[in-house]
């Protein structure tokens, strides 16, 4: 059997009330966006602005610190939650139970004012929006036939640019009042989950999974990098997302201490400028890039070629660390960005190894997603503090995108 045959959802048991693929992809669009606006919103705007407060001198150090030991959680969760949806054979309770617990994370952040409880916050943040988010990935692969998988990834993808351009506009007009703006984006997760567990029933795939011993858990939750497709996607999607957040997790600080903005502009101003045009080149090359490479049946080439554009777009603000120049770099890396992730998405879906561990392999590719994360900060701040500024930054950021690029190449079973 096929790995595309083996990835066919299973439509005996729909349910009654079946929103049909157009509705359900709206709604996956709406569950997607709300999780990005918190990870954009909190992670790039309210996050850095509450710990510059609290201590504005070590601000670069503490958000590296709270950046990775909460990408610990998010790590951690997002598969766990993945393997235990998969086990129970549904989604709707993990995608509920998680936004609801993100809310009580989210209020509980916007209440605290020292580093420590900022750090635990946003750790439970992370760990929350990651049970919220395994469940929701898993929706597409259930229910979305191979043959589409681009067209479905790419509308998905269109979460990124309007729940990015969202979060950022909402962080940037709360800045000054962050107790509201934590507890609108909790509230934005919760009605978004609302809405989609409501008018999506979830459909059973098979029966629950029987207990498996402990001593062969761990050995089955990473059987999917053995592989070799599955793992090449994996390294591939890790470095691309490793050289993007080394740079955009540290955005707001680079307009406020590397960047010349115009006379009376703030950073955080600048970032409501900047979002919408990346966010805009994103959504349209999200659209493109899943749409022609469903009409093209290739995925290798659109992943491969927007990687190592996000790789050599990063010397824009070395050579031009202007206003100007981030308007270009911005709206380069939305186009590089957008493409990579709606094409590499639709990519994975075709090289998971078994479709009734999907929620658990795809928990697992998140690792890409989330572990980068681990490092970024610590290596960002790093490289900030003692080689010299935000140059060096965007030079290694550029470097990983380059050799994320490279790591398409080996996988076989995808064109």
């Amino acid at each position: 059997m096929t790995t595309n045959e083996l990835i066919q959802p299973h439509r005996p048991h729909a349910a009654a009330k079946d929103p049909g693929q157009r509705g359900l992809m709206l709604l996956l669009l709406v569950a997607n966006a709300s999780m990005l606006a918190v990870y954009m919103g909190v992670g790039a705007v309210l996050l850095p602005t509450q710990i510059a407060a609290i201590d504005p001198a070590n601000k670069v150090a503490i958000l590296g610190v709270v950046g990775g030991v909460s990408a610990v959680f998010a790590t951690a969760f997002n598969p766990i939650a993945g393997a235990l949806s998969d086990r129970t054979g549904r989604r709707n309770p993990w995608i509920m139970g998680g936004a609801l617990a993100s809310l009580v994370g989210l209020a509980f952040l916007g209440n605290v004012h020292t580093a420590l409880l900022v750090g635990i916050g946003w750790c439970l943040v992370q760990a929350t929006m990651n049970i919220y988010q395994a469940a929701v990935t898993a929706v597409v692969p259930d229910r979305i036939p191979a043959a589409r998988r681009g067209t479905a990834s790419a509308l998905v993808g269109l979460a990124l640019p309007v729940g990015g351009t969202v979060g950022v506009l909402i962080g940037s007009q709360t800045a000054d009042h962050l107790r509201t703006g934590y507890l609108v984006f909790g509230v934005m997760v919760a009605g978004a989950a609302l809405l989609l567990t409501t008018f999506c029933r979830d459909v059973r795939r098979t029966a629950p999974a029987p207990a498996v011993p402990r001593r062969e858990q761990l050995a089955a939750f990473l059987s999917a990098l053995s592989h070799h497709d599955f793992r090449w996607a994996f390294i591939g999607r890790a470095l691309m997302v490793l050289g993007y957040f080394s740079v955009v997790g540290y955005q707001l600080y680079i307009l406020d201490d590397h960047i010349a903005l115009p006379a009376g502009m703030k950073p955080t101003a600048a970032m409501a400028i900047l979002t919408p045009v990346s966010m805009a080149a994103m959504a349209l090359s999200t659209v493109l890039g899943g749409i022609m490479s469903d009409r093209l049946d290739r995925r290798k080439v659109f992943v491969g070629v927007s990687a190592a554009l996000a790789g050599f777009v990063m010397i824009v603000p070395v050579i031009s660390p202007t206003w100007a120049g981030m308007l270009v770099f911005s709206a380069l890396n939305g186009l590089a960005f957008g493409c990579f992730m709606a094409v590499d998405t639709a990519l994975v879906t075709l090289v998971l190894p078994r479709a009734e561990d999907a929620a658990r392999d795809m928990g697992v590719l998140n690792i890409a997603n989330a572990g980068p994360q681990i490092i970024a900060p610590f290596v960002a701040s790093v490289i900030v503090t003692t080689l010299g500024g935000y140059t060096p930054l965007f030079l290694v950021g550029g470097a990983l995108s380059l050799v994320g690029a490279l790591a398409i190449l080996p996988i076989r079973s995808v064109r």
